[in-house]
């Protein structure tokens, strides 16, 4: 189970993946709000990201979200991915291509004890409206619909904190509006810390309290969190 600190911060997150030959280094920590991951192609960004989820093994450093300690080597703590209470969106969406919109909702469902459930199902389809998409195949979905299906099955599984893997890149301008309308609101509802990786500035200007950009080396990287103080750096 997570072990939980004491630390005030949405993220505390100092750590070290190793990707082949090449060795992605990050230590941010963030307040209250959404967090937004940002750097060029090949940075790292969903690499850390996979880390943050317990999919990939950091080789040292420490990983907390939400007041909870997920990975800390020098403690030897190492939550298993299924124990983070994590709702991750990935960037290719990854819905059960051979279960309708209802039964990939309820796997996550499932997935989320009493104790944690953040949001009922029927208020869940109302919220991201896709009542009338219940009965349909992902196959069938516009990008958008998937999208909101993809995020609803995240809420639904009872998550502590959110992980968004550019949720907005295969969306054209229509779309994207309401696909960040959507992010806002269940931060605004749910108070979920929350971290959206995204290469688009505009976007990050819309929906970012705090942005970490992870550059090609140390002093390439930047912070300019929008709200509140944070102390952030990167480097992949």
């Amino acid at each position: 189970m997570p072990h939980r600190g004491t630390t005030a911060m949405s993220f505390d997150i100092a750590l070290q993946v190793r990707r082949g030959p090449r060795t992605i280094a990050c230590s941010f920590a963030t307040g209250t709000g959404i967090t937004a991951l940002c750097g060029p192609s090949g940075a790292g960004k969903s690499s850390v990201l996979a880390a943050i989820a317990g999919l990939l093994a950091p080789t040292q450093g420490h990983v907390v979200a939400g007041g909870a300690t997920l990975f800390d080597s020098a403690r030897g703590i190492a939550v298993p991915a299924q124990h983070r209470a994590c709702g991750l969106v990935f960037q290719d969406l990854r819905l059960f291509p051979h279960l309708g919109v209802e039964a990939n909702l309820r796997y996550g469902e499932r997935r989320a004890p009493p104790a944690r459930r953040v949001i009922e199902f029927a208020d869940a389809v109302r919220l991201l409206d896709i009542g009338h998409l219940l009965a349909r195949r992902p196959a069938t979905l516009s990008g958008g619909e998937a999208q909101r299906v993809a995020i609803g099955r995240a809420l639904l599984s009872g998550p502590r904190f959110m992980l968004l893997d550019e949720p907005l890149a295969a969306l054209d301008v229509r779309l994207r509006d309401g696909v960040i309308d959507l992010i806002a609101r269940i931060h605004r509802q749910f108070d979920l810390p929350m971290i959206l990786v995204s290469h688009a500035p505009d976007d990050v200007a819309r929906l970012a309290d705090h942005v970490v950009m992870l550059g090609q080396d140390p002093a390439s990287a930047w912070s300019a969190p929008r709200t509140g103080t944070a102390s952030e750096g990167c480097a992949g």
